[in-house]
């Protein structure tokens, strides 16, 4: 969750577009957006699965988009402007994530074992 907390403040400080109110409220989200990741993507990729042989996987990257946006319509303060903020915020978000997977760190054991 940290590591969601820390990639939200920095895309909120690159891309103008997202904002959030204050520190509970950039937790708040990446509480949520932590949530989202584990219950409700993988169910989404699942019933997506056959789009996604289609589109090569493409139609993933919109179900990681809309996990931000659940993420800014639930979390009150917490916010993402336009739709090219939000795809920007969404590749940024995936590349902290990929870089993770692979340097060393605490959060590898446990990123791995998912």
């Amino acid at each position: 969750m940290l590591a969601n907390a820390v990639v939200l403040a920095v895309v909120a400080l690159i891309l103008g577009g997202v904002k959030f109110d204050g520190v509970i409220d950039l937790f708040e989200a990446a509480a949520l957006f932590a949530v989202l990741n584990t219950i409700l993507k993988p169910l989404l990729k699942l019933v997506t699965l056959p789009i996604a042989a289609i589109t090569l996987g493409l139609v993933w990257f919109g179900v990681a988009m809309l996990m931000l946006v659940l993420t800014a319509a639930i979390v009150d303060g917490f916010s993402i402007h336009g739709i090219v903020t939000l795809f920007w915020a969404t590749v940024m978000v995936w590349v902290v994530n990929y870089v993770l997977d692979f340097v060393p760190g605490p959060w590898r054991e446990k990123r791995r074992n998912k």
